[in-house]
């Protein structure tokens, strides 16, 4: 009886969760100009630069524009805002008191 031996091939496959693992941790950056003229008049001009990689890396990199961004921190209240909240709470307060004892 002959023994068949199947052929091995050796696939490296790789599914998307390594691809994207490995993106987000080496990075990978997409640069492009796109330029529009007309009779050697320049009309408009876009440089597109997209990096793509994790938040650690991009801080690696330097890259931490939403650190200082306010849309993206939410700071503490100041002692002024803080201050305003009270004196709009305290006269609410007597708004209501004022308002029990005139009655309905």
């Amino acid at each position: 009886m002959a023994r068949q031996q199947g052929i091995q091939s050796s696939i490296q496959s790789t599914n998307l969760a390594d691809l994207l693992e490995r993106i987000l941790d080496k990075g990978i950056v997409i640069a492009g100009d796109i330029k529009i003229r007309l009779v050697e008049v320049e009309l408009l001009t876009l440089q597109i630069r997209l990096v793509i990689c994790s938040v650690d890396k991009a801080k690696e990199l330097g890259i931490d524009w939403w650190v200082a961004n306010p849309a993206f921190n939410s700071p503490a209240p100041s002692e002024e805002l803080a201050a305003s909240l009270n004196q709009i709470g305290e006269r609410l307060g007597r708004l209501e008191s004022a308002m029990a004892v005139a009655g309905p």
